[in-house]
């Protein structure tokens, strides 16, 4: 396996929508496999392949909940609770920086193993949270545009402060 580079934000991969992944050869198992090692190293919970600048459908994820790591091709969002969760998210890609995002609190998703398998299921809780904060990075949506206004600029003052 092989540490990828993190890109820190604010890098246009983090801002791009990705590509569906079609090819589900042996470079994609490898590029999860990188992956994962990137986000323990990180350390992290979550990743996704634009974290990397690679512009794939591709996160993953591991947490006790689901099993611990899982690889999820293709992820889409199915049917979201209307019942809310606050949490506290953060992201690899902005290391020291959290604040609390608002999410529904259970999801159902579609996504693909790694041979492509179509998988359906229904998370819950954090690990809900997890894969829409994930969902939200393939879609070129970074986690702080969930923040209000507010919110959002005292963070980036911060960042900005702590990157210089």
């Amino acid at each position: 396996m092989t540490r990828l580079t993190i890109r820190r934000y604010p890098d246009p991969a983090l801002k791009a929508t990705t590509e569906p992944v079609s090819d589900f050869g042996a470079d994609l198992a490898t590029l999860a496999d990188d992956l994962y090692e990137t986000m323990k190293a990180a350390p992290g919970v979550g990743i996704t392949a634009p974290h990397c600048g690679i512009l794939q459908r591709l996160t993953v994820i591991d947490l006790p909940e689901i099993g611990g790591r899982r690889d999820y091709v293709n992820p889409e969002i199915l049917w979201a609770a209307d019942v809310m969760m606050t949490h506290t998210e953060g992201s690899v890609s902005m290391p020291g920086m959290t604040d609390e995002v608002t999410r529904p609190e259970a999801v159902r998703i579609r996504y693909q193993t790694l041979d492509a398998t179509v998988v359906e299921e229904e998370m819950q809780g954090f690990a809900a949270i997890c894969m829409q904060h994930e969902i939200d990075q393939l879609d070129g949506i970074f986690w702080i545009m969930r923040l209000s206004r507010l919110k959002r600029e005292r963070l980036l003052k911060k960042w900005d402060k702590a990157t210089r």
